[in-house]
């Protein structure tokens, strides 16, 4: 049998949020807020295995997922110092988080232009496939973002509507608006 998935969960804006790794090499292949916060708070371990993000990365990578979980959660190393300093205000500490998630050729480019996209700053759909190098597939960039399984690393709330507008995020607008104001973002 393998090893079990690594993970954490760290406060981010405000919000509880857990990053899944393999423990071999700390590549995140799952991360994003819990949908029940408050439940969280009154629970030293919560079942991460309950939470919808659990669910879209046995949808994606069965293999994966079928390692299951650790027992607890990581308090240290790579990948909860990283997200910590950045919910500290280090804006450049998820930068050096390798990720890994099942792709499509042109998915793949989204999400690397994606991290390409620093803190701070705000780009629509339209460049976002334009730095993905198909600047006609804005609904396919659109559907990139959606299907991104590793928020806030691979950050897909850097991405706002032509208008200026936030727009949708799996997690809610509120904390979408909460990263961008985070970052210093102007949406």
């Amino acid at each position: 049998m393998s090893t079990p998935l690594s993970y954490t969960i760290v406060d981010i804006v405000g919000s509880p949020f857990l990053a899944v790794w393999r423990p071999e090499d700390d590549a995140v292949c799952a991360a994003g807020f819990l949908a029940v916060p408050d439940q969280t708070r009154d629970e030293p371990h919560p079942d991460v295995a309950a939470d919808p993000l659990w669910d879209r990365l046995i949808a994606s990578d069965p293999g994966l997922a079928a390692r299951g979980l650790a027992q607890l959660p990581e308090t240290a190393g790579a990948v909860p110092d990283a997200l910590r300093a950045y919910a500290g205000g280090d804006l450049t500490a998820l930068d050096a988080i390798t990720v890994s998630q099942r792709e499509t050729p042109f998915r793949g480019e989204v999400w690397r232009a994606l991290r390409k996209v620093q803190a701070g700053d705000a780009v629509t759909y339209t460049k976002l496939a334009a730095l993905a190098g198909r600047p006609g597939a804005v609904r396919a960039a659109a559907s990139g973002c959606a299907t991104n399984l590793v928020a806030v690393i691979v950050p897909c709330h850097r991405i706002v509507r032509a208008d200026g507008g936030v727009g949708k995020y799996l997690f809610g607008s509120a904390i979408k608006q909460r990263l961008l104001d985070h970052e210093g973002a102007i949406a």
